[in-house]
């Protein structure tokens, strides 16, 4: 299994190239050169895994037993898998009205994020361990990722993490799952903007091949193949214990199964659109809040960011900016590098792109797409917890608005992806009308010491970050070859 640039301009590199790395130096992202088929009989294999078994399973397609022989992997996914608060790591809601909820939400930080988080920090650990390397960890974060990637890595002998933040337009519990890990390879940085103004610095950070080789400088983000992978389990996991499979003959057509997906940087839709390209038959619904972008795409064809990013009831897709969207472009149009290099190219420019028409035709038979406002997360909500006295956070709810408004196709089963806890949005709950218990976890965030360092907004704010970041990310290497603490040479919040 080798990997390539979707922009064409990188081929053959194997999974440990690409996981210690963030974007392909091209600019582009990695994806699998081909993809594996899952058949039939594989599937039917696969029906009695558990989730931990499942994901071991799929990561085994993408990762060579000469870089993890297979002992190994299972030990890795195992020990990351290990701490979620449900015997299953994942767990199904089956609620009235064939409502059907994938939780996926109960790992350490309340988010889906912790399931492909815990193990790909458990494979970079593996590799730097193995090679006697450090690494620095370069990670934006629109709320939920930056506090998994940390919980993940903290402690880490060989990985320092760099986590920034959009101040003011997340949760105070996302905020505090970062701001409260001292840890001295946890470095957690406050930015006044938005999380795709944060994204402009870091890719320009990633395409500076001098500071990414001297400082071993890797992503967490989803730009990382590794996080995709493990997210493909989702997918699968569902098609195995909700489309009815057991009830098909061998032999016979296998059944389809709507999965719908709250949607922003469209890592899970992207992880989506793979599964299907490997022979499960998903019909896809991706949902997003007011940052309509990939409901405008499938839609039209209209690829193009809205001025400014809108503040929601569910910020971790408050995204204007879709990375992902990339892959799922390569993957539609036939793998043609040049042509997705062009557009993003563009599209990185001026903030816009219509999609050839051929992609967009392409897109919309493999996509359907909507958009809710902040009414319909209340709506949807209240309807859940009135109709099932069921909690759904309102990025969940995003995408049960649309089972509520369009009804399962006839003989094609359906389910929801749960991407958060609501306990992690409590402003929203009660905007809802609604309460809930907070877990023992949240409520001790509380009384907690905290620490950050501020990135301010000025003039030229994108350039200012640059700078500054990359003088952190040279001070923290520099800190560690002298066997110091960062944090005790500089002034924190």
């Amino acid at each position: 299994m080798q990997y390539c640039s979707t922009r064409g301009g990188v081929q053959g590199w194997d999974f440990q190239d690409v996981l210690l790395s963030g974007y392909a130096p091209d600019g582009g992202m990695f994806m699998p050169e081909t993809l594996p088929t899952l058949t039939p009989d594989t599937l039917r294999s696969w029906s009695s895994l558990s989730y931990p078994q499942l994901v071991t399973e799929v990561c085994s397609l993408f990762i060579p037993t000469e870089l993890i022989p297979r002992a190994d992997l299972d030990g890795l996914v195992s020990a990351a898998l290990s701490g979620f608060a449900v015997p299953g790591v994942v767990s199904l809601a089956r609620l009235k009205g064939g409502l059907c909820v994938l939780e996926l939400f109960h790992g350490e930080t309340l988010a889906f994020k912790d399931l492909a988080m815990t193990c790909t920090v458990r494979f970079l650990d593996y590799f730097l361990r193995k090679e006697s390397r450090r690494a620095i960890v370069l990670v934006g974060t629109s709320g939920d990722t930056g506090g998994s990637a940390i919980q993940s890595a903290r402690g880490l002998g060989g990985v320092d993490v760099v986590v920034v933040y959009p101040r003011g337009r997340i949760t105070l519990v996302q905020e505090k799952q970062m701001i409260t890990c001292l840890e001295d390879n946890i470095h957690v940085f406050a930015a006044d903007g938005s999380s795709d103004d944060i994204d402009v610095p870091i890719r320009r950070l990633f395409s500076d091949q001098e500071l990414v080789k001297q400082h071993s400088l890797m992503s967490l983000n989803s730009v990382n193949w590794s996080r995709v992978m493990v997210q493909l389990a989702h997918f699968i996991y569902a098609y195995l214990h909700v489309s009815g499979l057991e009830q098909v003959e061998t032999g016979a057509p296998l059944p389809a199964l709507e999965m719908v997906v709250p949607t922003g940087g469209a890592g899970n839709i992207a992880a989506g659109c793979i599964v299907k390209q490997m022979g499960i038959p998903l019909c896809l619904v991706a949902m997003t809040n007011a940052n309509d972008i990939v409901h405008r795409t499938v839609q039209s064809g209209d690829f193009s960011m809205a001025t400014n990013v809108t503040q929601t009831m569910a910020p971790a897709i408050d995204i204007q900016d879709p990375y992902n969207m990339e892959r799922v472009f390569w993957l539609l149009s036939g793998r043609d590098g040049a042509l997705v290099k062009g557009m993003m190219e563009e599209f990185q420019h001026s903030h816009r792109h219509t999609l050839p028409e051929a992609l967009h035709k392409q897109l919309s038979q493999v996509l359907t797409a909507g958009a809710v406002r902040d009414e319909g997360i209340v709506e949807t909500m209240q309807r859940c917890w009135k109709e099932n006295q069921y909690l759904l956070c309102p990025h969940t709810a995003v995408a049960v608005w649309h089972h509520y408004h369009y009804p399962p196709t006839a003989g094609v089963n359906r389910c929801c992806i749960a991407t958060a806890s609501p306990a992690k949005f409590q402003a929203a709950v009660q905007k809802a009308g609604l309460t809930l218990d907070l877990p023992e976890a949240v409520r001790a965030l509380d009384k907690m010491s905290t620490r950050y360092l501020a990135l301010e907004r000025g003039q030229d704010w994108g350039k200012d970050w640059e700078s500054m970041l990359k003088q952190h990310i040279q001070a923290i290497g520099s800190a560690r070859q002298r066997g110091v603490a960062y944090y005790s040479t500089v002034e924190c919040n």
